[in-house]
């Protein structure tokens, strides 16, 4: 529960601009400050909180950092919690929803973007989960108490990876997730591979610079760019990492059914929705699996959830010792925990540790939830797993209260002014942004809570059509610039994380099929991949000085189509070339009308945005 809310500022949010008829809002921030009862039984799977400090209550203390933005008429707002999930401390939502600026802490209305939350009036939340996330920049953290062992400290054995040059930039020095219990290197290992199948190899000199710092030697020595660098030490100082679930759960509650938190938003809330992007969506995945969407009090917590880019994924978090920031990918952390059955919102028999699951619990604490992914987490997390069943044979129904939607070529990171250029992988990158289709859906998940209005149907790559299939059988075009990944990412069983071994047998996942053009078929399909002038993936591979053909981590690809014929005679292009298939720009306009048309039919598309993408279109 929470005890108290300190607020340390209050201002006029971006100078005190208005957002339509909501007008202007306000910034709040501040700490959260609470307490859990580890006997309660929403709070006893929470690992380790029997081994942390209590205070005189015998409760478990923790203090959150929180960002509120409120209408400063409360009654101009709709009544209405949107809570984002922070991604390792930052605040995602305006930059990638609404196509605006990167930060925390956005000065200007331009920074926000299309602000379309503000504009629809939405009280904005957000609060730490995660200990280990950065503060620097109004980052948002958790102070989470430390687990002992009847007070002497715990110490482990444990095993971290780093790579420079990959999704983490490039590294001078690795930084540990814990202490080391020993500085004496020779208590410890560090390995370096090339890939992810290769052998290991001993780095012959290395030192602990201090507790937390890991440097090659001698003096001046660099990561080779690309290589797995892996390191097994005796780590101590565990947090109880997994209380940041119920301190979200608190807040939360606390803002909907406390008269203080009421207070502090101006008005009751009729309803809470969360929204939350990659690892904010594996968190919300594991806060409903895990028990937290109901409250202390018995109240359902988040009456509608949006996880996106998140594919079957969980995070590495309620363990000792655990490392919420890694994400599981092929080349990167792929013996790491994230992959755990079960996958989908349906009821499904597990073939390889038997009995059946489900990620939804099917009591009153399930919320609307709504799934959406694009092409990557197809190709790197396993996606197909939230439709089919664990062999990978059939189509699954999904509960009526869950809704997912598949996004076509397009990247895990896709939005608005994405890299074109290839950066370190062999292809340019995906350019594609799928965050129209994504505002859509966030108004229709509202609009099906709010008033039970139901959204769009679920839009899925399928088996029984063809359009769902083994990464062996998709049928690429045969382009000489194209040259597909010999595999996707494998779905396997993960036994002790610390000392990973080869399973025995995996889960089946599947990925989505291409037409001709190599573009994939199913799914939302919007304007610039229906309409198209080149060929988008998901996938992208690397180039020297990184791991050149491994399975890049997130980025995709985009491959233009030949402006003529001659274009594309002249280097054997099979594709169209734009002449060909638009023999005017009114042809293409025609085209791009039909689709939008199409689009806003089915709710898949705002009114704002169609006519975004026809304007381009003239141009």
């Amino acid at each position: 529960m929470i005890t108290a809310i300190e607020i340390t500022s209050r201002a006029p949010f971006v100078g005190g601009a208005s957002f339509g008829d909501v007008g202007v809002y306000e910034r709040l921030d501040g700490v959260a400050i609470g307490e859990i009862d580890p006997a309660h039984p929403g709070n006893v799977g929470i690992v380790n909180v029997d081994n942390a400090p209590r205070n005189a209550r015998g409760r478990v203390e923790y203090r959150s950092d929180i960002c509120i933005l409120r209408p400063a008429d409360p009654e101009r707002g709709n009544g209405r919690i949107l809570y984002e999930v922070n991604n390792r401390g930052r605040i995602m939502l305006f930059a990638n929803l609404c196509a605006g600026k990167a930060g925390n802490q956005p000065q200007t209305a331009a920074d926000l973007g299309n602000a379309l939350p503000l504009r629809r009036g939405f009280t904005l939340v957000w609060s730490g989960w995660d200990p280990g996330a950065p503060r620097a920049n109004g980052g948002l953290g958790l102070n989470a108490p430390v687990a002992t062992n009847n007070g002497a400290p715990i110490v482990r054995r444990i095993r971290e990876e780093f790579i420079s040059g990959t999704r983490g930039g490039a590294l001078e020095r690795f930084r540990l997730s814990y202490e080391t219990a020993n500085l004496d290197p020779r208590g410890a290992r560090l390995t370096v591979r090339r890939t992810q199948e290769a052998p290991r190899h001993e780095v012959p000199a290395w030192r602990f610079v201090d507790a937390r710092t890991v440097q090659l030697l001698p003096e001046g020595t660099l990561p080779e760019p690309g290589s797995i660098y892996e390191i097994h030490y005796q780590a101590t100082k565990p947090g109880v990492l997994g209380i940041g679930f119920a301190a979200t759960r608190d807040l939360v509650s606390h803002l909907r059914h406390a008269a203080a938190g009421r207070d502090l938003l101006g008005r009751p809330m009729e309803h809470a929705l969360t929204f939350g992007i990659s690892q904010a969506g594996r968190y919300l995945r594991d806060h409903i699996a895990l028990g937290f969407n109901r409250d202390e009090d018995g109240a359902r917590v988040f009456d509608g959830v949006f996880t996106h880019v998140a594919g079957i994924g969980r995070v590495f978090h309620n363990t000792e010792f655990g490392q919420p920031a890694r994400t599981r990918t092929w080349h990167e952390d792929h013996d790491f925990p994230e992959v755990e059955f079960p996958f989908s919102s349906a009821m499904l028999d597990d073939p390889i540790g038997g009995g059946a699951g489900a990620l939804l619990r099917g009591d009153d604490s399930d919320p609307k939830l709504i799934e959406t992914n694009t092409s990557t987490e197809y190709w790197q997390k396993g996606a197909s797993l939230l439709h089919t069943d664990a062999d990978g044979k059939r189509d699954v129904v999904l509960p009526a209260n869950v809704r997912g939607y598949y996004l076509p070529g397009t990247q895990h990171g896709g939005k608005a002014g994405m890299p074109r250029d290839a950066g370190p992988c062999t292809n340019p990158r995906n350019w594609h942004d799928p965050m129209p289709a994504i505002r859509a859906l966030l108004i229709a998940l509202d609009e099906w809570v709010a008033n039970g209005r139901e959204p769009p149907p679920s839009r899925l790559p399928r088996i029984d059509n063809g359009s769902l299939v083994s990464a062996e059988s998709v049928a690429w075009p045969k382009l000489q610039a194209l040259v597909p990944p010999h595999a996707a990412n494998d779905v396997v069983p993960l036994g002790d994380w610390t000392v990973p071994k080869s399973p025995a047998r995996a889960w089946c996942a599947l990925v989505p099929q291409v037409d001709a053009d190599g573009n994939e078929i199913a799914g939302i399909v919007l304007s610039d991949i229906a309409v198209p002038r080149g060929t988008f993936t998901g996938w992208n591979l690397y180039k020297s000085p990184l791991p050149a053909g491994e399975l890049a981590d997130r980025d995709g690809t985009y491959l233009a189509f030949a402006a003529t014929r001659g274009e594309r005679e002249q280097s054997a292009d099979p594709r169209p070339a734009i002449a060909e298939r638009y023999p005017n720009p009114e042809a293409y306009l025609q085209r791009v009308q039909q689709v939008v048309t199409a689009l806003q039919r089915d709710r898949l598309l705002l009114d704002e945005d169609a006519n975004a993408y026809l304007a381009r279109a003239r141009d």
